[in-house]
């Protein structure tokens, strides 16, 4: 058993140092402890942001190519400068998408594909089968993304 060894930094039996400062510790809060960990992240083309494994949407809107993100231990808040611009549950597990609803514009014009992550959808694990799209799909974005002023 490790309590009634040696420690080997201290030199003193582990227990009986635990025994003496018993007295001392304090109670614990009687509410739950909110930790947040903030990190800075990069958005994707894709117009989300990577934590912990899985992916986040960010609004359509967002100019910014960089938010700071807190990880709460139920949810995920993305701020841009400052502003609170986006508010997820925290997704267990690996690989899994949240997309929130109005995050994703339908494209005017194009046919929105079944399956395709519509508002609120959440997309399964990377790997699994993606809806099938036809090419005149691919040529509304790019024709969608060109009159907006952006490279296709």
């Amino acid at each position: 058993m490790a309590n009634v060894r040696t420690h080997g930094t201290t030199d003193r039996v582990v227990a009986e140092h635990f025994a003496q400062e018993r007295a001392s510790l304090g109670a614990l809060p009687a509410g739950p402890f909110n930790a947040t960990l903030k990190l800075e992240r990069r958005i994707s083309h894709e117009g989300v942001v990577s934590v912990g494994g899985n992916r986040y949407s960010v609004p359509d809107g967002t100019r910014s190519r960089t938010v700071e993100v807190h990880t709460l231990a139920q949810e995920i808040r993305l701020f841009e400068e400052g502003q609170l611009i986006a508010v997820h549950p925290l997704l267990h597990g690996r690989r899994q998408y949240s997309i929130l609803p109005g995050h994703r514009k339908p494209l005017r014009g194009a046919a929105r594909a079944p399956g395709a992550g519509g508002p609120g959808e959440r997309l399964g694990h990377a790997g699994q089968a993606v809806a099938r799209r036809p090419l005149s799909f691919y040529d509304a974005v790019g024709q969608h993304l060109a009159r907006n002023g952006r490279p296709a």
